[in-house]
This record gives structure tokens, sequence and C-alpha cells, in this order.
């Protein structure tokens, strides 16, 4: 479905458009705006990622590093069809996970990661996905934003802010950081966006970021947001 510009958005034009560099910290008007208006486009947000236990979206998660989510939810059906849970996924043979993974790239590091970490979810935890941090990012193949994305959609718990390519991107589009790294801007969205939305955020970021602000050729001239951002118009 388009996105339908509003009347403020209609407005940006190359007489109006704010200079690229905004100034810091972003004022808590213009982030409640953009966050509003991320609400109103998307309030049935998800996790694109295909999954029916938390299990399954750890193992997804592991799998999206370095590949789309639509090529992991083409690979998930089978592989976990084959391994549902962490018991079957601590018994599978390599090169069988080798093979159900390969178009996801790495695939040798992440079938043992997934192995390593059903291995692991079983000797140390029950089976069960731990709910911390520093428990998740013990796990092979496990960093902060794998951990930050089970805990957030599966748990409902915001210990960070998943910053992934759309995320970086837009976060430096609309202001919201000064950095360029992924850690810091992690650190700067975290300071000016309340923990209550950090969750909803991150997935609203990115579907705006797969639908609207692309990463060549953002559609400003369509996006709502356009009178909230000091990028509208200045990228080509």
């Amino acid at each position: 479905m388009p996105i339908i510009a509003s009347k403020a958005a209609r407005k940006v034009t190359k007489a109006t458009r704010k200079p690229a560099r905004a100034r810091w910290p972003p004022e808590p008007t213009r982030v409640r705006s953009i966050l509003e208006g991320l609400e109103e486009l998307y309030p049935d947000v998800d996790c694109e990622l295909a999954r029916e236990t938390s299990f399954q979206l750890l193992c997804a998660t592991i799998l999206s590093a370095q590949c789309t989510d639509d090529r992991v939810n083409q690979v998930t059906p089978a592989l976990f069809a084959k391994f549902p849970d962490a018991e079957a996924m601590s018994r599978a043979a390599l090169p069988t996970l080798e093979k159900l993974i390969r178009s996801t790239g790495f695939y040798r590091q992440k079938a043992k990661n997934l192995k390593g970490t059903a291995r692991t979810l079983l000797a140390e935890y029950g089976g069960e996905i731990p709910r911390s941090l520093a428990e998740l990012t013990r796990l092979p193949g496990v960093a902060r934003k794998t951990a930050s994305v089970v805990l957030g959609t599966a748990f409902g718990l915001a210990e960070g802010i998943v910053v992934d390519t759309h995320v970086q991107r837009l976060a430096m589009r609309l202001g919201l950081t000064r950095a360029t790294d992924v850690k810091a801007i992690e650190q700067d969205l975290m300071q000016v966006i309340s923990r209550e939305d950090w969750i909803r955020f991150s997935h609203q970021v990115i579907w705006h970021g797969r639908r609207v602000c692309f990463a060549r050729k953002p559609a400003c001239q369509t996006c709502t947001l356009a009178s909230f951002c000091p990028s509208a118009g200045l990228e080509t």
C-alpha cells in the first residue's frame, strides 16, 4: 500500500528544506512527532522474521546476520520442520544444517552457531531462552543486536534499541544521533527516546526503511515524516 503524504510533507520544497545537520539534542517535540508519525503509519508493526517460538526467533535472528529477512524466511520453514526446538537442533548434523541454510551466507559458521546455541541452552537453561542481555550474548552467534531483538520481540523486554542498517540510516537522517558507529547510535537513541518506545521504535523504523526511506533514493515527497526530518529532499 503506498504511503500518502500529509499536507505538511507536501510543503517540503527546495526553499523550505532544513539543513541535514540538526541540533543536538533533538527537540523533544520533534522526537515525539516522529514517534507519533511512525505509530500512525505502522500500528500493527512486528518483527518480520517468521517463527512460532522464542527459540525459532533466536535461530532466525542468528541467520539474519548479513542476510535479508526475506531470504531467512525462505529458509526457516524447512529448517524448523526438521529442527523445531533446542533438543532437535542440538542433535543436528552440521552438513545437514549447512545445506538447509546455505543461501543465507556464512552458512558454515551459522550452522556451528545454531548447534552451539542449542547445546548451551540445553546444558545451562533447560532448553529455555534466557531473559537478559548478559546471558543471551554468551550464546554462539548472539551479539547485542540479536539479543535485543529476541528480548523485545519474544518477551517485551526493552533492554536496548535494535540498530540494524535501516535504523542506523534513518536515525542519522532524522537527526536523532550525532554518531555513525552502531554502538554510539544506540546510546544516542536511548537518550532521546523513552524506554517504553524502544521496542516499537526499532520495528517501525525498520519497516519505514524498507518501504519509504530507501538507502539510495528515499521517497521524501511521499513521506509523512518529511516535515520533521532535517534530511528531507536532500538525499540523491
